[in-house]
């Protein structure tokens, strides 16, 4: 006897008709969520880089809204029992080619159908357990992590022992004789602060007195050279000043014609007076 065929599959489903994408490229995503959980599904197609996995996406998304709404099914238990795409209408174009001709363009269209089923008692139980157990290991580990904790610093009170109370008492002689002391000391040294202020102030007077006999020296000695010196000459260094070079006269054109003028005179002097030696 044949099985249930898998356009008869018990379960919610949805579906999207007449999608521009062939059929082959939709099941090639389809086979990966095939027989997954709900959650995973959802995690694979997301990390699937091609355009067949947004719009699967979206019908699987649909249809555990479908489960959730209609079945009151609880999203967390369910799976995709079934999910396939089926050929739809493919539209017939053309293209003009070489000698005349035309080659045909086929623009093929699918239907994807995704069913979402709730789980087997026996996988959900797995699941269940499952889960628990990582839950009862991480709390487990965090116990055991805060007792270590909690341990070490108890072991550390251990090993350095209870801490013993220290209180110092003193005598009524022994405070009598801090007293004393310090009265003693207190006297020595107000003494030694009173002589090193007498000590000061004479220091003080004595440089004043310095100071003024400085002073009346000074103005003597300036009233002594009032008196009697002679006003100096003050010798100042005689500037030299340097003309400036006279300027070159300037050549004009009649100058220039009256000394070649001049130049010519010159020469014909010069021939008149060796003709007259020659004859």
């Amino acid at each position: 006897m044949p099985g249930v065929k898998t356009n008869e599959v018990a379960g919610t489903r949805a579906v999207l008709r007449h999608y521009r994408m062939s059929a082959y490229k939709a099941r090639e995503v389809l086979d990966l969520i095939r027989g997954r959980d709900a959650d995973r599904a959802e995690e694979i197609l997301n990390a699937t880089p091609r355009e067949a996995a947004r719009v699967v996406h979206k019908v699987l998304a649909s249809a555990v809204a479908n489960a959730r709404n209609n079945e009151q099914l609880d999203p967390d238990d369910l799976y995709v029992s079934a999910c396939y795409a089926d050929e739809g209408t493919t539209l017939k174009r053309w293209r003009p080619r070489a000698r005349g001709r035309a080659t045909r363009i086929r623009k093929r269209t699918c239907h994807i159908t995704v069913i979402v089923s709730r789980l087997p008692e026996d996988r959900l139980e797995r699941r269940r357990a499952r889960q628990s157990a990582v839950t009862t290991g991480l709390r487990s580990r965090r116990v055991a992590a805060s007792r270590r904790g909690e341990g070490g610093r108890g072991d550390e009170r251990d090993a350095l022992g209870p801490e013993e109370p220290t209180e110092t008492t003193v005598s009524e002689n022994e405070l009598e004789e801090i007293d004393t002391a310090s009265d003693d000391t207190g006297g020595v040294e107000g003494d030694a602060e009173g002589s090193e202020i007498d000590a000061e102030l004479v220091v003080d007077d004595e440089d004043e007195v310095d100071v003024e006999e400085s002073v009346s020296s000074d103005d003597g000695a300036e009233a002594h050279e009032d008196d009697g010196a002679e006003p100096q000459a003050v010798i100042e260094d005689e500037v030299v000043e340097e003309e400036p070079p006279a300027p070159k006269p300037r050549r004009t054109r009649g100058a220039r014609k009256s000394t070649t003028k001049a130049v010519e005179s010159d020469d014909g002097d010069a021939g008149g007076a060796g003709e007259e030696e020659k004859g």
